[in-house]
């Protein structure tokens, strides 16, 4: 199943209510919605810096990731930033892909 980065902010309001659910009541809630799309919350994590919240997430696929990150995000609670996680497996395999990509201005 892909694993996704999932690196979110809250708003004023968003702090707010987060004040009101709790930490370990907000994870509740994101654990119940991941499960729902059939996916499994591996991490979560409360930070502070430029992101208020990390989680590592396993989902069926992008358009599971997509609707649980518009649906967090339209509540105008949390601006949330989601990227698609590669294992080494992965990786390796795309670096084995021959391309014709060609940088630009290295001729024809």
């Amino acid at each position: 199943m892909p694993k996704y980065l999932i690196q979110g902010s809250y708003t004023a309001e968003g702090l707010q209510g987060l004040k009101k659910d709790t930490a370990a009541g907000r994870r509740a809630v994101v654990q119940a919605a991941v499960k729902a799309l059939g996916g499994k919350l591996e991490s979560f994590h409360f930070s502070f810096g430029k992101d208020d919240v990390v989680l590592i997430v396993d989902l069926p696929d992008n358009v599971a990731a997509a609707a649980i990150a518009t649906t967090a995000s339209a509540s105008g609670s949390v601006r949330l930033r989601t990227t698609p996680l590669l294992t080494v497996e992965e990786a390796d395999k795309a670096l084995a892909v021959e391309t014709k990509y060609r940088p630009a201005g290295a001729g024809k």
